[in-house]
């Protein structure tokens, strides 16, 4: 062998050895979660308990906004919006409206849907979801705001076994959903904007429709038609008529839109004709649902119905899923957009949700078939007061937890003493994926906590969790390093207003003895947050005293999203005591 191929083979070697004890060394470095809990603790559940023959709504508690719902059979399906989350689209199973399997994400394959450079309100949402009884076909459909996607539909014969590819359907506009009629053609229905030159204006929009090749998944050209100009009244100038749905009953079309815009105006609207084509005649007793005309410091205030749509269950009765809010003391919007549920009269010419038009209440009725209410029970979703405890010791990590823009299993492992997160050279802050894992904020008044067994190198390290309510509100509470010594800090990171740039502050931090693992704690009592520490799994230290949850909540720094929870680790720290 020739001396430089000796030399060449010298260096492979050594490259491979330091290349192989550096992977090491940054996951020996990795922290190391266990003993998750989180405790909702919200008053309005424990002044309505209860009965036999009762549940609770919101039927999902959290971010999860824009429900749409089918049926085939005895099973029951619905998805969400999810937004820059991975992964995209949550699906749900029920046999009987009460009790809900999550199923995971329709979207689950990042070569396929990445929304690795958006902010957390891009991504997917309003999605839809219908059966065709005519090829036994599932259709989800839904606007994708990342990789050049669009508008898009995937399908399954069976949702418990996963989706196929998504095909683009080469149309504008939002929120779209499809329709099969009882001769088995298609047609597919969406909010867009007026035609060019014919906006009235700002909030002004219509409702579109489009015949759908079922044969070829495509929209078929030229068939493109505005079935809603505006909405219920246009000499009143209504904004945002969208979440269209196109249903048939006694030979009948029905068309329910949302109207309004999601806030305070928000309300669900019902259109008639005698044609899938229109034309579309509102019905004279709009809105259908609404929450708008009530007092703004009702009790056990909800708020912002709307988004709706409806299913057959069982005994022929009528449902209705929809989104609203439920604010904390200070009107502020920390557990996001959930999902609530509703029966629905349509004994008469058209729908009405029960109810709807009062405020509404913390429970309801099981519907007929319905024996007994399993929520938070033998893997059912539960809703509710209620506990979670994840210690990590599962090969497969519950449905619940997620990643944001990216999938978790890139910076995860399962280990025999818990979950050990692969830090990204990512901070909490960027438009890009971040090694966090996150739980949704489901309750008002909630508590967390979990233990961390982890050793900073530098002061790039971080290791902690956070509470986010998008790339530029959150707080940051973590384990770092300055010199030789370790500290916790709390950070609180806020885009001010009219500025380019996230204004971060450390709100407090404290020197620890970093000997063992640590316990982290987070708790809120509506607007107010607490976060603090144990060395001892037994004492907790106040870091920071009571912090706001003004920039946890949607109304306060906008976007779609509700307060997600974050066990988070990061390379590319700016938290510095």
């Amino acid at each position: 062998m020739k001396k430089t191929q000796v030399l060449l083979l010298l260096s492979i070697v050594l490259f491979s050895f330091t290349g192989a004890n550096s992977q090491n060394k940054s996951k020996n470095n990795a922290p190391l979660f266990s003993n998750f809990t989180y405790q909702g603790d919200d008053q309005v559940y424990k002044d309505n308990p209860l009965k036999s023959d009762e549940f609770y709504t919101p039927i999902l508690q959290g971010c999860y906004p824009d429900p749409a719902i089918t049926r085939k059979g005895d099973d029951y399906y619905m998805v969400c919006s999810s937004f820059a989350m991975f992964p995209g689209v949550p699906v749900f199973h029920s046999k009987d409206l009460v009790n809900w399997t999550d199923l995971g994400g329709v979207l689950n394959d990042v070569t396929q849907f990445n929304p690795h450079d958006t902010g957390i309100s891009g991504g997917v949402y309003a999605p839809g979801i219908t059966y065709n009884p005519h090829n036994d076909t599932f259709y989800m459909i839904v606007t994708a705001f990342s990789g050049n996607l669009g508008n898009i539909i995937v399908k399954t014969k069976d949702p418990m076994k996963g989706w196929g590819n998504p095909i683009k359907l080469g149309f504008g506009g939002i929120d779209p959903s499809i329709f099969f009629d009882d001769d088995g053609k298609g047609y597919v229905v969406h909010n867009d904007a007026p035609d060019n030159g014919k906006e009235r204006y700002n909030g002004h929009r219509v409702i579109k429709m489009w015949e759908y090749d079922v044969q070829n998944d495509k929209v078929i050209p030229g068939t493109d038609k505005i079935i809603v100009d505006g909405g219920v009244d246009p000499a009143k100038n209504p904004i945002w008529i969208e979440a269209p749905h196109l249903y048939k009953k006694d030979g009948k079309y029905f068309l329910m839109c949302a109207e309004g815009g999601t806030g305070g105006n928000h309300t669900e609207v019902i259109f008639k004709s005698d044609s899938p084509k229109g034309p579309f005649i509102p019905a004279p007793n709009n809105p259908i649902l609404t929450q708008k005309y009530f007092g703004r410091d009702r009790k056990n205030k909800v708020d912002w119905a709307g988004h709706a749509d409806l299913v057959k269950g069982p005994g022929d009765k009528y449902y209705g899923v929809f989104l609203a809010v439920r604010p904390n003391e200070k009107n502020r919007v920390n557990t996001g957009r959930e999902t609530f549920m509703l029966p629905v009269d349509w004994s008469g010419e058209f729908p009405v949700f029960e109810n709807g038009l009062v405020p509404l209440e913390p429970k309801m009725k099981m519907p007929q078939g319905a024996t007994e209410n399993k929520t938070g029970k033998e893997g059912f979703f539960p809703n509710g007061n209620f506990t979670f405890n994840d210690n990590f010791t599962s090969n497969k990590l519950d449905n619940r937890w997620i990643g944001l823009r990216g999938p978790r299993e890139k910076f995860i492992a399962i280990t025999k003493k818990g979950l050990q997160i692969n830090p990204f050279n990512t901070n909490i802050k960027d438009l890009n994926p971040t090694s966090t894992l996150f739980y949704r904020q489901q309750h008002n008044i909630f508590s967390l906590t979990t233990t961390i067994d982890y050793k900073p190198n530098s002061e790039k390290d971080l290791a902690g969790i956070v509470a986010l309510q998008n790339e530029n509100s959150n707080y940051v509470f973590g384990i770092t390093k300055k010199d030789t010594e370790y500290y916790i800090v709390l950070q609180r990171n806020q885009k001010i207003e009219n500025e380019t740039t996230v204004t971060s502050k450390i709100v407090a931090s404290a020197k620890i003895d970093l000997k063992n693992p640590v316990q982290f704690q987070m708790e809120a009592n509506g607007d107010d947050y607490e976060f603090s520490y144990s060395l001892n799994g037994t004492d907790f230290i106040n870091v920071g005293g009571t912090v706001s949850g003004d920039i946890l909540s949607t109304n306060v720094s906008g976007g779609f999203t509700g307060c997600l929870l974050g066990l988070y680790a990061t390379q590319n720290n700016d938290a510095r005591p």
